[in-house]
């Protein structure tokens, strides 16, 4: 269902992106890299389509009351990834092999299955607890800490959950929209489950790795490096004007089949 919702939400944007050739912007706060706040409100050229414009309007609507603080910080991700994450992701890459790499992804990856068998016994989904700690078992103990990932191999992929997924479960609403420095798009309920994450982690200290991290900054470095070395969306991958939107309107559809599963 993601995969569908990913190609509609594509194709859609797509026909907005040509339709932007056509006609010229009406609302003021524009931005040179991703184009129109509000497009369809000026799509008008083409007679007997405005019950069509008013629900695909309606249909792309996500609660953005901070959306001129979030296009700039939008801005400054982009360019902080530019300048500085890719960069480092291409020095990474050209001086690590590939078998340290995904060893260094398999590790990190494990820290994170700590959170999700929390947030799992959260939300009393007993199935994927038990999935979880199985994971976490195996690639503690049979991958060496984490560095090989047998646990996929024997039918255990990974299965994320967070605190802003619980939060959800529990039927908190998801809040304004937001775009976090560096971390990129959320929400306030996502945003304040992502604090609680981060301080149940530090609190846990698996494997030592948090009290580390204090006393050695490169491990957190070499963290924020793998985390954008496994992310594989870029920037203007989109090749539209409107790709703040359908981010915004992509991530905000995604969590709600993420909370739903």
């Amino acid at each position: 269902m993601a995969k569908h919702l990913f190609l509609t939400a594509l194709l859609l944007g797509s026909s907005l992106a040509n339709a932007a050739q056509s006609s010229p912007a009406t609302n003021n706060q524009t931005d040179a890299d991703e184009g129109f706040t509000a497009p369809l409100q000026s799509l008008t050229f083409i007679p007997g389509l405005d019950n069509f414009v008013a629900a695909s309007n309606s249909a792309m609507d996500v609660y953005d009351p901070l959306e001129t603080w979030n296009r700039g910080v939008y801005q400054f991700n982009y360019r902080l990834d530019q300048w500085v994450m890719l960069p480092a992701v291409r020095g990474y890459t050209y001086v690590t092999p590939k078998f340290a790499r995904t060893g260094v992804s398999n590790f990190f990856s494990n820290l994170g299955d700590l959170p999700s068998l929390g947030n799992s016994l959260l939300q009393l989904k007993g199935e994927r607890a038990m999935r979880t700690t199985a994971r976490l078992l195996f690639n503690t103990i049979l991958g060496v800490a984490g560095i090989w990932d047998p646990a996929t191999a024997m039918g255990l992929p990974k299965e994320r959950e967070d605190f802003g997924q619980t939060l959800g479960y529990y039927g908190v609403p998801a809040g304004a929209y937001l775009v976090l420095p560096v971390y990129g798009p959320s929400n306030l309920r996502d945003t304040s489950g992502l604090v609680v994450d981060t301080l149940g982690e530090q609190s846990a200290n698996f494997l030592n790795v948090a009290e580390e991290s204090k006393r050695h900054f490169e491990i957190s470095l070499l963290r924020a490096i793998d985390t954008r070395y496994t992310t594989p969306y870029r920037y203007g991958q989109l090749n539209t004007p409107f790709e703040y939107s359908r981010v915004r309107y992509l991530y905000t559809e995604v969590r709600k089949l993420q909370i739903a599963e």
